[in-house]
């Protein structure tokens, strides 16, 4: 497989990504080896994008990229990872049990953690330096080149007059080279859009075969701001990678009928054209201007091998119009 991918540009910086990137959520709950391996092949395979974060496996997927990146050359990869949470020992984080600060979304990611760590959110001036500070340890290199602000979704005052007040001060220092913010929803990314200095947005889950909600508002005054959409979760956390029964998962939660019986429409256009449904999953964000990459999230080798394989494969541009044809894309 040749490893010559297509790279774009981030926004008006001078980082360029490969249209495909490694994802690091799953890489939080994977083993050493499993791990290094699925490391080993998307860089061998010519991927130069990894995004992480400290909420994946409660810093497990940095500490991960932590032993893998060092060993390679710094200038051959583009590296993203988050602020707005910290890992605080349980004792800590006692603390913000009755912080205004807790809330219910809080409230679920501490329970659902397996780690003796609480994740709690921080969007302060010196959480995100903290934050910083701590991925860069568990990562051990000495710089990040993207960071995002992470699901500020009740932090939105916050986010945009502390966090990426301190965010642009570090990147005018060369601390970093862009600044992005990451989340499920695209409402707030609009006002982001609108009111601040951003050169991306990671965006899971909105544009896809089966959620297109960003594309008439928000992708648009991206494209005409130079604000790079990266789009994570491009088969909307499994489904469009499944068998479309009712084990599979739509924005990690049993997929409602109504959404398999869609996808089993589109399914049925693509075979009539020979074309995997993960395929035209992966290839549709891409179709867009405004976007510079797509992130799926591999767990092993075998689905790093995979995703490039239906990333380069040839499809008729009258599927596209077919789907169309059928309302079951815009």
């Amino acid at each position: 497989m040749s490893n010559k991918l297509e790279k774009n540009k981030i926004g008006n910086t001078d980082l360029k990504v490969t249209k495909i990137g490694m994802g690091g959520a799953p890489l939080g709950s994977l083993d050493e080896k499993t791990a290094r391996k699925t490391l080993d092949q998307a860089f061998e395979s010519g991927i130069n994008y990894f995004d992480t974060a400290p909420l994946y496996g409660a810093g497990n997927s940095e500490k991960l990229y932590g032993n893998f990146l060092p060993t390679i050359d710094r200038d051959s990869f583009i590296l993203s990872s988050k602020v707005g949470r910290l890992i605080l020992p349980e004792i800590e984080a006692k603390k913000y049990k009755s912080n205004e600060q807790m809330t219910p979304a809080l409230e679920t990611n501490v329970k659902a953690s397996s780690y003796k760590n609480n994740v709690v959110f921080n969007f302060s001036r010196d959480g995100v330096l903290r934050s910083i500070e701590e991925s860069l340890q568990r990562l051990k290199i000495d710089c990040i080149d993207i960071i995002f602000i992470h699901d500020p979704d009740d932090n939105y005052e916050i986010a945009l007059n502390e966090t990426l007040p301190t965010l642009l001060e570090l990147k005018n220092q060369g601390v970093i080279k862009a600044i992005g913010a990451g989340m499920n929803e695209w409402e707030m990314l609009l006002e982001f859009a609108k009111n601040g200095e951003f050169d991306c947005f990671l965006l899971a889950g909105r544009y896809t075969l089966l959620d297109y909600s960003a594309l008439d508002k928000l992708l648009p005054i991206c494209l005409k701001k130079e604000i790079s959409i990266i789009i994570g979760g491009p088969y909307n956390s499994g489904i469009l990678a499944s068998d479309l029964d009712k084990k599979s998962t739509y924005f990690y939660e049993p997929s409602p009928s109504e959404i398999i019986i869609k996808a089993k429409k589109i399914k049925k256009i693509c075979d009539e054209f020979n074309v995997p449904l993960k395929a035209a999953a992966l290839q549709f964000g891409l179709n867009h201007p405004s976007v510079a990459s797509t992130i799926p999230g591999p767990r092993n080798p075998e689905e790093i091998v995979e995703n490039l394989e239906m990333l380069s494969f040839k499809i008729d541009p009258k599927l596209w119009v077919d789907l169309q044809e059928n309302k079951l894309i815009p």
